[in-house]
């Protein structure tokens, strides 16, 4: 299959698969965690297809992988935000849980897509 666009991308789907995700956990968040935890959760997933569709349509690799880079970091700070979510009990450890494994495939998909861009610009 032909990439034509970042919504060809499968990192893309995912990440935004875990978008809809952590946006229907955090509706349970309490209210007075709306402008805390729950938005900053909601922005670090937000970021993460952000960047890969941001990468994706740049000039030079170099920056291409910049903003991989930056998809990496968001999803690393999701993870840990969620951790801080379980601790405070906010969600529990199976509700967590599912994001988390998701955040973690999703990951190792970017590193994938990261060393590939690599590979093809030393060559």
């Amino acid at each position: 299959m032909k990439i034509t666009s970042f919504r060809d991308l499968r990192v893309w789907q995912l990440a935004m698969d875990l978008v809809e995700l952590v946006y229907r956990l955090t509706r349970s968040f309490p209210r007075n965690e709306i402008y805390g935890l729950a938005s900053q959760i909601q922005r670090a997933a937000v970021s993460v297809p952000s960047n890969i569709a941001e990468g994706h349509t740049r000039e030079h690799t170099k920056e291409y992988l910049h903003h991989l880079s930056m998809s990496q970091a968001s999803s690393a700070e999701l993870e840990t935000q969620l951790e801080i979510a379980i601790r405070l009990r906010y969600v529990s450890l199976q509700e967590a849980r599912s994001i988390a494994e998701h955040a973690e495939s999703l990951g190792k998909q970017l590193y994938a897509l990261r060393n590939a861009l690599l590979k093809r610009a030393r060559a």
